[in-house]
């Protein structure tokens, strides 16, 4: 549906839905489970690592910074999908599609920075121990997200610029959610410079990034070869939810792009839609369980956090009850 004829732009884009409206209620609880699951596991993490000083070190700063980037991400995802499925409405307004399109290309570059940022820091604790307080300082740790941040929201809002310029000859989506190439891959003329410009920021955050992931792990391989039984474990304790999670993301990211790009129809429509929602659905709420349940440090100042709480809570009810003053 174009706005009048001199509008270059849809004003509403239809969703791919489809098969997805015949059970809607279904999938509406599965939206809300989707949706507290990752806000509060993720919320766990970071209320844990704010409040135990011991966890004020490099590596847990980047896994909060993981879990507030997972939570934004479903800010912008599960509320416009349970409206959808609530009120059977298919469309979404050009405008906050453009705005979702941003958002998931910030979550996951700013996510798959944000991974590489802590294979390094693997990578300087096991390989160069004695350096690590001096190179992997919380001063630099927050300047790396700091950093990472404002990097992927200078580049993706001159990707979205270059999406917006361009004039559309369809409005059909066939994901339930927009990302920049649904959008661009309906414009009416020549779309180089946005893929070339797309293939840059690709390869900065995505092939760079997994780069230095595959040079740290296999330093930290090597040295691992030559150590002790202890260093092996501190390393495997420390690296294995890092690949799990990684491997996930990229996965999902990597597999998304090329299906959507080349044969986005030949895939049936069940996969096709659960390969789309893979990397915004199970990364966020992976990491949280990945992180929490994995490392042990971390793992014990959250079950520490509930059990103070609970032993404030029933001295809250003693002293009103008055069995303590």
């Amino acid at each position: 549906m174009m706005q009048n004829s001199t509008d270059p732009h849809p004003a509403y884009f239809t969703l791919g839905y489809g098969q997805l409206t015949s059970i809607r209620y279904f999938y509406c609880l599965l939206v809300l489970v989707g949706f507290l699951l990752n806000a509060v596991s993720n919320s766990v993490i970071i209320h844990a690592v704010m409040i135990h000083k011991t966890l004020h070190e490099p590596l847990y700063i980047f896994i909060s910074a993981l879990s507030f980037n997972g939570i934004l991400e479903s800010m912008s995802f599960y509320p416009s999908i349970l409206a959808a499925l609530v009120y059977k409405v298919q469309t979404i307004s050009y405008s906050f599609c453009l705005l979702q399109a941003f958002l998931f290309l910030l979550y996951g570059c700013f996510e798959m920075m944000t991974l590489s940022a802590m294979a390094f820091d693997r990578y300087v604790c096991i390989c160069n121990p004695l350096r690590y307080n001096n190179i992997m300082s919380l001063s630099t740790v927050y300047k790396i997200i700091g950093g990472s941040w404002t990097y992927s929201n200078v580049a993706f809002t001159i990707h979205m610029l270059l999406t917006y310029r361009l004039p559309l000859c369809g409005a059909e989506i066939l994901k339930i959610y927009c990302d920049n190439w649904s959008i661009v891959r309906l414009s009416c003329i020549d779309t180089t410079s946005n893929n070339v410009f797309g293939l840059f920021n690709l390869s900065i955050f995505v092939f760079l990034a997994l780069a230095l992931i595959m040079f740290s792990y296999i330093e930290i391989l090597r040295v691992c070869a030559r150590s002790s039984q202890a260093v092996i474990a501190k390393a495997l304790q420390t690296c294995t939810p890092q690949l799990i999670t990684t491997i996930n993301l990229a996965t999902g990211a990597i597999f998304d792009i090329l299906l959507y790009r080349y044969i986005p129809t030949i895939v049936p429509y069940g996969f096709r839609i659960f390969m789309s929602m893979q990397f915004l659905v199970v990364s966020p709420i992976l990491n949280a369980f990945v992180y929490g349940l994995k490392m042990t440090k971390l793992r014990e100042k959250i079950l520490q956090s509930f059990h103070l709480k609970r032993i404030t809570g029933n001295t809250l009810n003693m002293k009103k009850s008055g069995i303590i003053q």
